[in-house]
């Protein structure tokens, strides 16, 4: 085998990760699928060598239905136990991240791991991206966030070996160790609150829920709830940039100057409820005798307002630190629900 190239271990027939060793999947698997030779393909991996381009696409075919990885420690580190831990977030500009990342952290260095950080900027093709880069040095675990991946994103996680912690989320299967909260029934809990408060014309602002999935579903919560409660959103404000205090204010004026007549907004996160906050401020709008407002995380920022934020508090650090052990340990697969807590606040 060329140096450079190791294996990786394949998934069981189901798809499922139970923590126990895998099968492995060698070089020549990859060269028996393309139906070239074990050389062909070490020098397609490492685009060295002379090889035709119809050549190429079979091999990549194969390395993708297969799942391989390329071992980029192998030769140097491979006889050595990996203590690194990859962790995929992402966004660092949200606190709910580095907070998540203080947890697994702490946890990692007091069992002895260090941690290496991606971040996709939401984008599902760049996780795949990092994940492969991250797989292709071996290490003893991974934490990303959420349980939607691109096919080729589990693919490669299910086929690598590597013990996975997904976070944030617990609305869905998930591919080994699941720790997290239901953001449905964070929705639901949000939407219970604000109709049981008497709030009847209530409106969501909100950013891009294609690329958040964790936010599409506190969303549908959210709005499913209403509907049990004989309500409808009566508005709805989605900005194209990314979550933030300034989508925030601008979303809420955006949502006003068509429904003037709202009674309580619910925003995606705690972020873009101080922006809405920040507009009721500038015009003079009485905060919650005239307008509600409903945020999402509890971070320390809503709780220190001049009017404590009504939001929903989840733990994200206790999340990282968790999944962290979880990982280290090596148990077998699990789902852990943390919970949350809604905290009812000032400004509803």
């Amino acid at each position: 085998m060329d140096e450079g190239i190791n294996e990786v271990f394949a998934a069981d027939e189901e798809g499922v990760r139970d923590g126990a060793g895998r099968r492995p999947i060698t070089l020549a698997d990859v060269a028996r699928e393309a139906r070239v030779g074990e050389s062909t393909v070490s020098r397609v991996l490492r685009s060295h060598g002379s090889f035709s381009e119809k050549t190429r696409a079979r091999v990549e075919a194969a390395v993708a239905r297969l799942g391989y990885v390329p071992n980029r420690i192998a030769g140097t580190l491979a006889s050595t136990g990996s203590r690194l831990i990859g962790i995929v977030i992402p966004s660092l500009t949200n606190i709910v991240f580095p907070d998540l990342l203080r947890g697994a952290t702490a946890a990692l260095e007091q069992e002895g791991f260090q941690s290496v950080i991606a971040v996709t900027d939401y984008d599902q093709d760049r996780e795949e991206a990092v994940v492969g880069s991250l797989l292709s040095w071996r290490p003893a675990g991974l934490i990303v966030t959420g349980l939607e991946h691109n096919p080729g994103t589990r693919r490669r996680l299910l086929a690598s070996g590597v013990r996975v912690a997904e976070l944030l989320d617990t609305d869905g299967p998930g591919l080994d160790i699941v720790v997290g909260y239901s953001n449905r029934a964070a929705g639901e809990a949000s939407a219970r609150h604000l109709a049981g408060r008497g709030y009847r014309r209530i409106g969501y602002i909100g950013h891009d829920l294609t690329k958040d999935r964790r936010a599409a579903k506190r969303y549908a919560g959210f709005r499913d709830a209403l509907g049990e409660a004989g309500l409808a959103l009566v508005g709805e404000e989605r900005v194209a940039s990314p979550s933030s205090v300034e989508a925030g204010r601008h979303g809420l004026e955006s949502l006003l100057a068509r429904v003037p007549d709202l009674d309580a907004a619910y925003f995606s996160n705690d972020d873009m409820a101080l922006g809405g906050y920040f507009h009721c401020l500038a015009h003079g709008l009485a905060v919650p005798e005239r307008l509600a407002l409903f945020g999402y995380n509890g971070l320390d920022v809503g709780r220190l307002m001049p009017q404590p934020l009504a939001t929903i508090r989840t733990p994200r650090v206790e999340a990282g630190a968790t999944a962290a052990r979880l990982l280290c340990a090596g148990g077998p697969a699990a789902v852990v629900d943390l919970g949350f807590e809604l905290i009812e606040g000032a400004t509803a």
